[in-house]
């Protein structure tokens, strides 16, 4: 599959996820075999461009792979603008979210309430492409409820405005993240279009991966949800699609020091204040078994990254 002039290596991009996909997440992810990585979501509002948490989500430093960074907003213009910011800043794609059912999100008429407004998607689609020479893609959602499933209208404008890929929640606003996903509009789209589709939902096991390329008839698949605390899930997918065979689970020690340099990768981007609280969910998800419930209550109150690495080489030595 291409974007653009970029060639991806397999078929399976990591999906953006606000507070979850930043660059250490983004990293380990493309080491287990993720084609793409996409950056957080960043906002149109330039007011917010310079507070210490957009330039942690702008940070491209040193990372690997192709670097596609999401921004959000329903003005135009701005979009226009932050699209020129961030590919001057490094981005090699621009990918655009009208997929994020957030309220906090859609109150702004940002996310996925843009589907209620056509007129409105091709305005920005039309601005963020004549804005740069980068390629641009776009993600959705079905429509925005089950009465109102207008992701095929929706595709047919991207396409239009010089959309270069575009990717499809299996899921309606209304949806949130409720519920298994439904892979029948994804396959309309499909149909619909010829750029590239990526399905996203749901997507959690090589078998489900296999079964959704096979129904939709996608170029690729994006995943979200079922990569948290389990990165080499884009390993496990790619190795099966290839050979139809089933990789090994990773054997402890190497969960153990996945787990250590995502640690350490969190203290070099925000310190060690903000670094051992976010990786207090991250940790939670490696570990997030019932047998590991107490762990995680007791890694969850530390305040040092000394007191965390004990407890954690302490579970570990129990395994």
């Amino acid at each position: 599959m291409r974007i653009g002039p970029h060639q991806l290596q397999n078929r399976l991009i990591l999906a953006p996820m606000a507070g979850v996909t930043d660059q250490p997440f983004r990293n380990l992810c493309l080491k287990y075999g993720a084609a793409l990585a996409v950056s957080e979501m960043l906002s149109s509002n330039p007011d917010v461009w310079d507070t210490d948490k957009s330039r942690l989500r702008m940070s491209h430093k040193g990372e690997n792979g192709i670097r596609s960074v999401q921004i959000a907003g329903s003005d135009p213009q701005l979009m226009a603008q932050a699209a020129q910011f961030n590919v001057a800043n490094g981005a090699d794609i621009i990918d655009i979210n009208m997929g994020c059912p957030a309220k906090k999100v859609n109150k702004k008429l940002a996310g996925s309430a843009l589907l209620q407004d056509p007129t409105l998607v091709r305005q920005i689609l039309e601005a963020v492409v004549a804005a740069v020479d980068t390629p641009v893609t776009l993600k959705i959602r079905t429509g925005w409820d089950p009465q109102n499933r207008n992701g095929v209208d929706i595709a047919r404008i991207a396409q239009d405005c010089g959309i270069s890929a575009l990717a499809v929640h299996g899921r309606t606003r209304k949806d949130m993240y409720k519920g298994d996903a439904e892979y029948d509009t994804i396959a309309q789209i499909k149909q619909a279009i010829t750029i590239p589709v990526i399905a996203n939902g749901d997507i959690d096991s090589p078998e489900k991966a296999k079964q959704v390329l096979d129904y939709t008839g996608v170029d690729a698949l994006m995943i979200g949800r079922p990569a948290q605390g389990r990165p080499w899930i884009f390993r496990e997918i790619d190795h099966f699609l290839k050979t139809g065979e089933h990789l090994d689970s990773p054997p402890l020690q190497e969960v153990y020091q996945v787990i250590q340099q995502h640690l350490d990768d969190l203290l070099d981007l925000y310190g060690e204040y903000l670094g051992i609280r976010i990786a207090r969910k991250h940790v939670g998800w490696y570990l997030n078994g019932p047998q590991h419930k107490e762990f995680r209550a007791r890694f969850n109150r530390h305040e040092t990254i000394e007191a965390q690495r004990s407890e954690l080489e302490h579970c570990f030595s129990y395994q």
